[in-house]
């Protein structure tokens, strides 16, 4: 007979336990619940689920407190870990607490019946198992260091939590302005090299004739020019990681060095006879696309194959949407502090138009324009009429896209009721039917029987509108 799966959740509200556990009894799991991690510790002296479903954010013992005990005493044990801080610590310190998976708020009812049967079936398969996973927690930083709580950014966040620990090599790709440093950077604090140096290259920006000499370094009079022996970036990395940014640009000649330096560990310094032995992680990053490269013959197929262990996808800014908010009130309080100014605010007017663009240089871009305004922008508030001209220009196609007004709105709306603003259909109904009667009157140049056709209104109609909205000029 096959054993039921048995699930224990733990949170302090009692309306997500009462959610969780209508769900999940419904998908026939044997589910108890607690509003304390005390509680649940002391149950788990008696029985032991197929595996828990914890909040982070509790009072008293949190969700990573209770991880790394319940670690310690049943080290087998799947523990998912929720919470409504959808950033890079968060993940990161539950991967590195042991959660099986990171689950961030609000999430979907089925992905956390589908999770919750993953993890059962994973408990029971490890019953006989032992865990050598150690607990190796770090302390969260004051401010996230990558920011994102789309589901796509969500991925690059457990894919960082599940890297951490190895030093295994990490293959990035994304496109310019992504923040692929910023992963490969994450990839190294969060991980047992964190101590030892991170050294970054970028092959882009390298004169080809002097990128062998950068990364391997050269001997004394090893050739015109070389007045004195110089440590290249995988000597200066020893022990740490080497992110080699823009990996396809890398010359062949170069590349087959590269491959002998990951067979083999050590290298020969230009003009030396004695190979410098080393112990680096290798991150590679492109924007490139790397499979066809290598059809073309101009990136060695055994060097992809060695680069390509793990690859880590960021997504374009296009595709996080829902993001730019946090990342614009994030770069303009940053770039505040760095100018030491007052923190600049965006109207949601302004903010819901900076949210439908697309945005090609991504979050670098954005950030760019966050200086600018911080720097340009005449008040506190910034306005449509604040913005740099060649956003408001270059984008007029774009503006009048159905599908970006539509989003423009759903964005201002979103803004009110996040910020618990009282009777929003009421307010903005009239505001929509005001902006609908002027452009129409515009249109018509006045003409009230004209605008009332094309609004599908009576012309009685019209008019008892024109009068309550206070449009008479």
């Amino acid at each position: 007979m096959i054993k039921s799966e048995t699930i224990w959740v733990i949170d302090d509200d009692k309306s997500i336990r009462w959610v969780l556990e209508k769900a999940l009894q419904k998908a026939n799991f044997a589910i108890r619940s607690f509003d304390n991690a005390k509680d649940l510790l002391t149950a788990l002296q008696k029985d032991v689920p197929d595996a828990l479903l914890t909040d982070i954010r509790m009072p008293g013992m949190d969700g990573l407190q209770l991880l790394d005990k319940v670690q310690i005493s049943h080290p087998d044990l799947p523990v998912i870990v929720m919470t409504a801080h959808s950033d890079l610590e968060s993940a990161v310190s539950a991967f590195h607490g042991g959660a099986f998976e990171y689950l961030p708020k609000p999430f979907d009812i089925k992905d956390v019946v589908d999770l919750a049967h993953r993890a059962c079936v994973h408990g029971q398969r490890q019953e006989s198992d032992k865990n050598t996973l150690s607990s190796n927690k770090d302390v969260a930083a004051p401010t996230p260091e990558i920011i994102g709580a789309a589901p796509a950014m969500q991925e690059v966040f457990r894919a960082i939590g599940r890297l951490a620990r190895s030093h295994i090599t990490v293959l990035i790709n994304g496109e310019s302005g992504t923040g692929k440093e910023l992963v490969a950077k994450a990839l190294h604090r969060h991980s047992p090299r964190a101590k030892n140096p991170f050294i970054a290259l970028n092959m882009a920006a390298i004169p080809k004739d002097l990128m062998e000499s950068e990364l391997f370094g050269h001997e004394k009079g090893s050739f015109t020019g070389a007045q004195a022996r110089r440590t290249g970036r995988f000597e200066q990395a020893n022990g740490g990681t080497l992110f080699l940014d823009e990996i396809g640009d890398m010359p062949a000649e170069l590349q087959t060095r590269l491959l002998r330096v990951l067979a083999d560990g050590e290298f020969y310094p230009v003009g030396g006879y004695a190979a410098i032995k080393v112990d680096v992680r290798i991150i590679a990053a492109t924007h490139q696309d790397l499979e066809s490269l290598v059809a073309q013959g101009r990136f060695r197929e055994d060097l992809f194959h060695r680069l390509n262990v793990i690859r880590v996808h960021i997504p374009p800014l296009r595709e996080r949407k829902q993001d730019i908010p946090q990342l614009l009130q994030h770069f303009l309080k940053h770039t505040a502090q760095e100018l030491a100014t007052e923190i600049k605010i965006l109207t949601p007017e302004a903010e819901a138009f900076l949210t439908t663009l697309e945005w090609s240089g991504n979050v670098r871009q954005l950030e760019n324009v966050c200086r600018w305004l911080s720097v340009m922008a005449s008040g506190r508030e910034i306005h449509l009429h604040d913005l740099p001209p060649e956003l408001l220009n270059d984008t007029p196609e774009k503006t009048a896209n159905a599908d970006n007004w539509e989003m423009a709105l759903k964005v201002w709306i979103n803004q009110q009721l996040a910020a618990k603003k009282p009777d929003v259909a009421k307010h903005t109904i009239p505001t929509v039917e005001a902006i609908l009667i002027k452009a129409a009157l515009d249109f018509t140049h006045g003409r009230r029987h004209e605008a009332a056709i094309l609004l599908g209104y009576g012309r009685n109609t019209l008019t008892r509108k024109i009068n309550e909205l206070g449009l008479e000029e």
